[in-house]
């Protein structure tokens, strides 16, 4: 697999800060991405690989917890660093309940930039690993047939095969036969494997009572 660089975007209507973070950036080996305008990185396209976001909260176009706000589910796998020149207590709460990595105070310390980032791109990996899991997952249980999807459904909530069988008006055997196309095509290794997949996609959780 190759190396992933990862990508941190600068939103900064000041351009000597955007320099000297281009500089610092490139500096630690990731790739920088520069904005003076919150609408200009908005319209950018969305990396496929680890990424954080250093914002400027003060901008001519969109307040930066604006953006937040606005890229809060379209690109949550990209942590923010909030960057101000006056920020005050209620904004940082603000900010930091919203998800923020960071919200530092202008002049910044770069070491604790660089440490803020470092995090932030760790926790950008893991939330594009699961994303990228969640969607297998998801592309797996579309390949289910509409039975087997529905002797899932019922298997995870604790049903036994009779149960099941009762319930779709069909028999143990076939129950039997559907629940092991299940298992194969969602790559489910025993019962409570299969259980933690449906709840990755959001399914009923099984009872207490396993299905046998």
């Amino acid at each position: 697999m190759p190396h992933e660089v990862p990508v941190v975007f600068v939103v900064d209507d000041d351009i000597s800060v955007r320099e000297a973070l281009e500089a610092l950036i490139r500096n630690e080996g990731w790739q920088p991405d520069m904005f003076e305008s919150a609408e200009g990185f908005l319209s950018s396209a969305r990396p496929s690989v680890p990424s954080c976001l250093i914002l400027d909260v003060n901008l001519p176009d969109l307040n930066g917890l604006d953006v937040q706000q606005r890229i809060a589910t379209d690109r949550s796998e990209t942590p923010i660093i909030f960057l101000t020149g006056h920020g005050d207590v209620p904004m940082t709460v603000r900010a930091m309940k919203a998800g923020a990595a960071e919200f530092l105070t202008k002049p910044f310390d770069y070491d604790t930039l660089l440490g803020a980032i470092r995090n932030a791109l760790v926790r950008s990996a893991t939330a594009l690993a699961d994303g990228q899991e969640k969607q297998a997952l998801e592309e797996r249980f579309r390949s289910l047939s509409t039975r087997e999807r529905e002797v899932m459904e019922l298997v995870v909530k604790g049903l036994l095969n009779k149960q099941v069988g009762g319930k779709l008006g069909i028999s143990e055997i076939t129950v039997k036969a559907h629940r092991g196309r299940v298992m194969q095509k969602m790559q489910a290794q025993n019962f409570a494997d299969l259980v933690t997949i449906a709840g990755r996609l959001g399914i009923a959780p099984a009872q207490r009572q396993e299905a046998r």
